[in-house]
């Protein structure tokens, strides 16, 4: 491998860039990735060698579920020495889940690991997948003068922009720019030319080594506040059995009720060893706990701050630190600490 033909290892998972439409149904429905590939002979064109590599069978985004990221970490440790870069065809629904527990999934990832689909299929006319793919492909593989990848982090590319992965959300479910990373500038923009925010990417590591994660605890809800909810609804969610992790979405800057029985159950809860962690439902915009007294009060009973976390972000992190056994506490402690750039502290 030489920084000049650097080879890179496609991943198609499914999702509607690998979709074609059932002349008899009107059904989009999977299909394989070497058909997939009759629709971009540009691939052929590339200075640097491309392989591929197919879940059998593919994956509805909706679909997606821990162990398909386990096998994504898997398939990227297996190979990481071979190729200089990773690229993940993907269903749009879930991207931004499946490209943050990535985050925290492949620690000490020193390589391009970037996250693409479409909201057409590649063979329709006007589709928007072959830029994405092309360009997707195009960045993992480029490299520094030194030799050196320029994104060596997990990461969405849509549309013409390169998103952290864990500070990303789809927010379009019909326009083509369908992701968004409100909280965080683009790591780079595509145009004429590909233009890199240096100051923002991940600095590559001098002694870099893969540490992949596969433990993973999905006993974990969230619970979205709205005017009127009622109290059985909070403690059906709260007393659900097993539950081990909670992401509350609450208004503003981390506001919440103030009524006894509300607070009174969220404490119950954190007493039990529930690890509640508060995000906000704007869009942009971060949690700040001290600012008004809702907000405080949450603090007072045991509720973790979430800073400028996305929903997408917040899930994964739980399951990915209940995964490994830490305790209430202990998880509560790495919540507020950024583990791999999804958080603004």
């Amino acid at each position: 491998m030489t920084p000049q033909n650097p080879p890179i290892l496609l991943i198609y998972t499914g999702g509607t860039i690998g979709m074609i439409e059932n002349p008899e149904t009107g059904v989009l429905e999977n299909f394989s990735f070497e058909q997939l590939q009759k629709f971009l002979p540009e691939l052929q064109l590339y200075a640097f060698h491309i392989d591929s590599l197919q879940f059998d069978p593919p994956i509805d985004s909706s679909d997606m579920a821990p162990d398909a990221w386990r096998r994504l970490v898997h398939i990227i440790s297996e190979q990481y020495d071979r190729y200089a870069g990773f690229v993940i065809l993907h269903g749009t629904d879930t991207m931004a889940f499946t490209a943050s527990a990535l985050s925290f999934m492949l620690e000490g990832l020193d390589k391009p690991v970037i996250l693409t689909g479409s909201q057409l299929p590649i063979g329709v006319l006007r589709t928007d997948g072959k830029e994405n793919l092309l360009t997707s492909i195009e960045i993992a593989s480029a490299r520094d003068d030194n030799g050196a990848p320029l994104v060596p982090e997990v990461s969405i590319f849509f549309e013409n922009h390169l998103m952290r992965g864990n500070r990303t959300t789809k927010i379009n479910a019909d326009n083509f720019n369908a992701f968004r990373s409100f909280n965080f500038p683009v790591l780079a923009k595509a145009g004429i030319h590909i233009k890199y925010n240096n100051l923002r990417l991940h600095p590559a590591d001098v002694h870099p080594q893969l540490k992949p994660h596969y433990l993973l605890d999905t006993n974990v809800a969230i619970l979205k506040l709205f005017p009127g909810i009622q109290e059985n609804v909070v403690t059906g969610i709260l007393g659900i059995e097993g539950l081990k992790g909670v992401v509350l979405e609450t208004y503003g800057s981390g506001n919440a009720p103030r009524k006894e029985w509300f607070l009174n159950c969220l404490q119950r809860a954190c007493r039990s060893g529930i690890v509640v962690v508060n995000v906000t439902q704007c869009n942009a915009g971060t949690v700040e706990m001290e600012r008004y007294e809702t907000g405080y009060r949450l603090q007072e009973v045991g509720v973790v701050c979430g800073y400028d976390s996305t929903t997408e972000s917040a899930v994964t992190k739980l399951m990915f630190l209940l995964g490994h056994g830490y305790t209430p506490e202990e998880v509560r402690q790495r919540m507020v600490q950024s583990l791999a750039g999804e958080i603004t502290l």
